[in-house]
Order: C-alpha cells, then sequence, then structure tokens
C-alpha cells in the first residue's frame, strides 16, 4: 500500500486527471471521484495502468451523502489522507435575468458546499497526516473569474470567489496544525469546460491542464515552514 494517499474531485478528465497523475507519479494512492461512472473509470484504467494504486468513487459531489461515501470508501482502502484536492467544478453562464435555479442550486452545490463539507469530513485524517510530517495539503481549484466579477458567468465566478475567501479562511484556522490550503486560480485551460470560448481563444493559447499540475507538484515539495495561499495562472496579456 501507498505511504501516502489523495483523494481528487472531478477527476475524470482535465486539471483534476492532470493532477491525479502527478500525484501518481509521486507515488500516492488515489482516490478519485466524479459525477460520470464511465468517464471516471476509462480515467481510472488509465491510471491503473501506470501502476498506480486507484479507488473510484462515482456519484454528485454536491451531496452530502455522496461527499462522505467518498472519503468512507478512500480511508478503507488507504487508511490515511495526506492530500485532498477539490477541483470538481461546474460552469454554466447565463444573463441574470435567465439565471435557472436549479443551474443556480448545481454551481453552489458542486463548486462551493462540495468544498466546504470535503473540508468537514476530512479534517479529521488530515489532522493525523499534519502530526506525522506536518504538512498535509488541501488544493482548491477556483478560477481567476473568482478574482472579479463576470458578465454572462456571474454564479460561477461568486462560486469561485468563494472558494478563494474560504481557502483564507481555512488557511487561518488549520495552517499552524499542518494543514497547508491553496487556492488555484487559472484562466482559460484547455479542458472541455472551455470549449465554449475556443472559437476565440485557441485551445494551443491556453493554459495546460499538466501547467496546474506542475505547480499543485510544488506544492507538494515546499517545506512545512513555506505555504502558499494562492496561485494565479495568466496568459500572455491578461490582466492581473
Amino acid at each position: 500500500m501507498a505511504d501516502r494517499a489523495a483523494i481528487v474531485t472531478g477527476a475524470s478528465s482535465g486539471i483534476g486527471l492532470a493532477i491525479a497523475e502527478m500525484l501518481g507519479e509521486e507515488g500516492y494512492g488515489l482516490t478519485i471521484a466524479a459525477r460520470r461512472p464511465e468517464k471516471l473509470e476509462q480515467a481510472a484504467e488509465g491510471l491503473r495502468a501506470k501502476g498506480y494504486e486507484v479507488e473510484v468513487v462515482a456519484g454528485p459531489l454536491g451531496e452530502e451523502e455522496q461527499v462522505q461515501e467518498v472519503v468512507r470508501r478512500h480511508q478503507e482502502r488507504f487508511g490515511r489522507l495526506d492530500v485532498l484536492v477539490n477541483n470538481a467544478g461546474v460552469g454554466i453562464g447565463a444573463p441574470v435575468t435567465e439565471i435557472e435555479t436549479k443551474k443556480l442550486d448545481i454551481q453552489l452545490g458542486v463548486n462551493l458546499r462540495s468544498i466546504i463539507l470535503f473540508y468537514r469530513e476530512c479534517v479529521p485524517l488530515l489532522r493525523e497526516a499534519a502530526k506525522e510530517h506536518k504538512s498535509a495539503l488541501v488544493i482548491n481549484t477556483a478560477s481567476i473569474a473568482g478574482k472579479t466579477g463576470q458578465a454572462w458567468l456571474s454564479v460561477y465566478a461568486a462560486t469561485k470567489g468563494a472558494v478563494v475567501n474560504f481557502t483564507q479562511g481555512m488557511h487561518k484556522e488549520l495552517s499552524a496544525e499542518g494543514i497547508k490550503s491553496t487556492a488555484l486560480c487559472p484562466g482559460f485551460v484547455d479542458t472541455p469546460m472551455t470549449d465554449f470560448v475556443k472559437g476565440q481563444v485557441p485551445a494551443e493559447e491556453m493554459i495546460t491542464p499538466q501547467d496546474i499540475a506542475e505547480a499543485a507538484r510544488l506544492l507538494l515539495k515546499v517545506s512545512p515552514a513555506c505555504i502558499i495561499p494562492e496561485i494565479q495562472f495568466l496568459r500572455p496579456g491578461d490582466a492581473a
């Protein structure tokens, strides 16, 4: 069994899968979670083919019972948690007059509520890891949209702004115990989520999922005395 273990949500493709692959390279046992079972299992097969130990838990991550099931299955499989990656996210654009309550609730549930619930359920395991090596880590995927309000993507941007703020709160609450929290704030990343804008911004000009994964690798490598609370990822010419 792996000496260290991680949970990665939204791991069936894109940023989540890239981070899961990086963690596997670094020797972590993996529990990967996402909504769609077929796509998630396909990702797991690719990870297992590389020799990584993988637990798969599919289901709607905005629901409390599903969050608890992910953590329960992870604990049964690995018995420890050193890294939690809250990456699952949903972006649904609409002008304010056309925001549908169902789509509003989906974004609030997956983008924000899920993160809060995962912290609540995982802190006991993270505390154990922090006592051992003083560097348990939580990575929260926010967005550069979370740094300033956005038209049309207003709900998505608001949830990601809340993720940045909640990460800051968890830094203040947990970092003295050795549990680090970092918010990742990328601009357009070449994933299925940005297909809607690829007519204006070509995929080859976007940030890559591997860029994000390499930043996450840095977070694993710094000393317990070093905390990086936020990383912004911008394309050339983007405003900071």
